[in-house]
C-alpha cells in the first residue's frame, strides 16, 4: 500500500483543500505514512501571505526532500501559484499545482476515476472546515492574495449541504463555513441563487447534533439578513463573528486601500451587538503600516475599545513583495511596531477578560475537545461564543456538545459553575 505525507501551511481554506486531496488519495489506496517509514508521495500546501510564509514553505519542501530522497513532492497553494518556477526548482519537487481548480485533475492523473465533490471527514478533529467560496477582488495594498486567487467561485448550495451532512454523520459537531472572501459567497452564482445568509440558513436547517460557525468576514458584509438568520437560529449558529478591521485610522485605511472608513466599521459592529445576544466579536489589526503616526495608532486603539472585541489578532506590518505597500515610504521602525503591538495586545487582553466576565451566569453551549491536564475528571472545550471553558466530565463526552452555566474566570478560561 503506497504511503502519503501532507504538510499544510496557512489558512482554513488550505487545510480544507489538503483534506480533499488526502481523502482522494485514500480512495486510490494511499495511507498516511508513519514516522520513520518511507514515503511514496508528499503533498505540500503552501502559503504566501507574507515573506515569512514563503520561507516556511521552502523550508518544509527542502526538509521533506532531505528526509525522503526517493519521494515525489507535489506542491500546491498560494506560494506555488505566485512563484511556480521558483517552487519547481526546489529539490524533490515533481509537480507544481498553480490553480486549486486543478486538484480533481491531479487525482485523475494518479488514476482516480470517481473524484469526490467534497470531503466526508476532517481527520480526528471535532471541528470541520467547509470551503464554500474561493477568490478575492478586494485589492488591499498590503495583500498578495487577490493576485494568486483572483477568480470568485462559489460552491453550489446542494454540494455544501451534502458535505455538511456527511461531516455531521461522521461525528463532527462544529461546522466552520470558510472562504477566501466569505461575504462574496453567491455573487457569481447564476440568477442570484443564494447568498451567505441563505446558505447559513439552509445549513442551520439540516438535521443532526451540530452547530455552525461563520469564518472571517468583512463587517459591512454582515447584512441584516445574515444577522436575522443568526438571531433566529441562535440554537444552531454560533453568536461569533470575526470581522476584519486592520486599522481604526481613516488615513491608514485609505493607504491600505480598504473600502470602508472606521466610522462605518463601528456602525456595523454596533448593529451586530444590537441584533445578537452577547455576541463575540474578534478581529485582525495591523500595526506599523507605512506612515502610521502615533495619532493614527491611537485612533486604532480607540476604535478597538469602542467596537467591544473579545479577541484581537495583532500583526506587525511586514512588506510583501509584489504589493503596493511594499514600496511605500515612511517605514515605521521595528521597535515602534513592537511597542505598538505590545500595547494593543495588552488592550486586547483587557477586553477579552471583560467580555468573558460578562458571560457569568449565562448558559453556554460547549464543544468538549480534550481532557484538562493535571486535573482528573475535568475537560476543556470551546463555547459557541469562542470562549475556552473548563468543565467537569468524563472522557466519553469528548467530541460532544454540552450545555453549562458560566462561572468565574480563572487564568483566562471560564469555569463551568454547573452542567445543564
Amino acid at each position: 500500500m503506497p504511503t502519503l505525507k501532507t504538510v499544510t501551511l496557512g489558512c482554513k481554506v488550505n487545510q480544507y483543500e489538503t483534506e480533499f486531496l488526502r481523502q482522494g488519495f485514500a480512495r486510490l489506496g494511499y495511507r498516511e505514512a508513519e514516522d520513520g517509514e518511507p514515503v511514496d508521495l508528499c503533498v505540500v500546501n503552501t502559503c504566501t501571505v507574507t515573506s515569512t510564509s514563503d520561507a516556511k514553505s521552502r523550508k518544509a519542501i527542502r526538509h521533506l526532500a532531505r528526509q525522503y530522497p526517493q519521494t515525489q513532492i507535489v506542491v500546491m497553494g498560494c506560494y506555488a501559484t505566485r512563484a511556480a518556477e521558483e517552487v519547481a526548482a526546489l529539490p524533490g519537487v515533481a509537480e507544481v499545482i498553480t490553480d486549486k481548480r486543478q486538484l480533481p485533475d491531479l487525482l485523475g492523473r494518479f488514476g482516480l476515476v470517481d473524484v469526490p465533490s467534497g470531503i466526508s471527514s476532517f481527520g480526528s478533529r471535532h471541528r470541520a472546515y467547509v470551503k464554500v467560496q474561493d477568490g478575492c477582488r478586494m485589492d488591499c495594498s498590503y495583500c498578495i492574495i487577490p493576485t494568486v486567487r483572483p477568480d470568485l467561485l462559489s460552491r453550489p448550495t446542494e454540494d455544501v449541504l451534502d458535505e455538511v451532512r456527511r461531516l455531521v454523520d461522521h461525528g463532527h459537531r462544529e461546522i466552520v463555513l470558510t472562504g477566501i472572501h466569505l461575504g462574496h459567497y453567491g455573487v457569481d452564482l447564476p440568477d442570484g441563487q443564494t447568498n451567505l445568509a441563505g446558505l447559513v440558513g439552509h445549513v442551520a436547517e439540516l438535521p443532526g447534533d451540530f452547530r455552525v460557525r461563520i469564518s472571517s468576514i468583512e463587517a459591512v458584509e454582515v447584512t441584516a439578513e445574515l444577522l436575522q438568520v443568526m438571531a433566529d437560529r441562535g440554537d444552531r449558529v454560533c453568536p461569533h463573528l470575526h470581522v476584519s478591521m486592520q486599522s481604526g485610522s481613516d488615513a491608514v485605511l485609505q493607504r491600505m486601500r480598504r473600502r470602508w472608513p472606521a466610522g462605518r466599521f463601528l456602525r456595523c459592529c454596533e448593529q451586530i451587538h444590537r441584533s445578537l445576544d452577547a455576541p463575540a466579536l474578534t478581529t485582525d489589526v495591523i500595526v506599523g503600516f507605512p506612515g502610521e503616526t502615533d495619532e493614527e495608532f491611537a485612533a486604532t486603539c480607540r476604535v478597538v475599545e469602542q467596537a467591544g472585541f473579545s479577541k484581537l489578532h495583532v500583526f506587525r506590518f511586514s512588506p510583501r513583495q509584489g504589493t503596493p505597500a511594499a514600496d511605500m515610504p515612511d517605514r515605521v521602525p521595528e521597535p515602534v511596531k513592537q511597542r505598538r503591538a505590545a500595547e494593543l495586545t495588552e488592550l486586547g487582553k483587557r477586553l477579552r477578560q471583560r467580555y468573558f466576565e460578562s458571560l457569568a451566569g449565562r448558559q453556554l453551549q460547549v464543544l468538549v475537545e480534550t481532557p484538562l491536564e493535571n486535573r482528573p475528571l475535568w475537560l476543556l472545550g470551546t463555547s459557541a461564543r469562542y470562549a475556552p471553558v473548563e468543565l467537569p466530565g468524563t472522557l466519553d463526552q469528548i467530541g460532544r456538545l454540552v450545555s453549562v452555566t458560566a462561572g468565574p474566570l480563572v487564568a483566562g478560561r471560564i469555569q463551568a459553575a454547573s452542567r445543564q
